[in-house]
């Protein structure tokens, strides 16, 4: 796909992966239609790519707020490019976690794009060529203890991209999954990043996430995993997953011990 002819929808643009993406479209001529509930971390993307750039305010969770969307599309005479970024996540052990946090990571990240998506398919299709891009995570390969909700999500977001790009294969609309490893950004709480450097696990900043996600487009690719020795493991757990299994036992006092801090931390009058 050409960036210089991309019309898109991004969904999640205030944060740390989708403004980083927001602007490495811009940069290279997009026209972005920005999805967030809030606007000021947008605001110097705005000033900068006013001709690119359109923040819409919605809580994707409401169909209402959907629809908004969708008539923003329409507006600029459609889309050919839907990028689902939003998502949220919550390091926890599975008892640790309160109901609410369980709903919301399933509405975010895997019913707000499958519904989104399915509302935007028709305006995809009239497109001479389109692409739906969602972009998941390492988690959606490999099931990790302190991460079973969102993993179940992301497991279900990859399942979705595979069904899809099949159900699609005789249009003109292409799907993308992209897979980040550990990256810098907000939604990792103290214990998770704490969790990260015991582990000496390689995190990335959102810049080079977004890189590789444009790069993917305009390459019209299928899949993309990002980072070494991350793809390793994916492979190894599809092949070996008892040997990924005792591998993952020898951590779980770790990741009790660190999970119990961010519980904690989380529960402070």
């Amino acid at each position: 796909m050409r960036l210089t002819e991309a019309r898109v929808v991004l969904t999640g643009a205030s944060g740390g992966i989708g403004l980083a993406i927001a602007e490495a479209l811009c940069a290279r001529g997009a026209r972005v239609l920005a999805v967030a509930r809030h606007r000021e971390s947008l605001e110097p993307l705005l000033t900068r790519y006013p001709q690119h750039l359109c923040w819409v305010g919605a809580d994707l969770t409401f169909r209402s707020d959907r629809c908004k969307v969708l008539s923003a599309a329409e507006e600029i005479g459609g889309i050919n490019l839907l990028i689902n970024a939003a998502g949220v996540n919550h390091f926890a052990m599975l008892d640790q976690l309160d109901d609410s946090d369980i709903n919301a990571m399933l509405a975010v990240n895997i019913s707000v794009p499958i519904c989104l998506t399915k509302m935007f398919l028709p305006m995809l299709k009239q497109a001479e060529s389109a692409m739906v891009v969602n972009v998941g995570s390492t988690y959606g390969s490999i099931g990790y203890p302190g991460y079973a909700s969102y993993c179940a999500t992301k497991f279900a977001l990859r399942g979705f991209s595979e069904a899809l790009r099949r159900e699609l294969a005789d249009t003109r609309v292409g799907v993308l999954y992209v897979a980040p490893r550990a990256t810098r950004t907000s939604m990792n709480s103290p214990a998770a990043q704490a969790l990260n450097d015991a582990l000496k696990s390689n995190v990335d900043d959102p810049q080079t996430v977004a890189s590789a996600v444009i790069h993917a487009i305009a390459s019209d690719h299928r899949n993309v995993y990002l980072g070494w020795p991350e793809r390793f493991f994916v492979r190894l757990n599809n092949l070996l997953p008892n040997l990924v299994d005792r591998s993952l036992r020898k951590q779980l006092p770790l990741i009790r011990r660190l999970s119990q801090k961010n519980d904690n931390e989380n529960h402070k009058p």
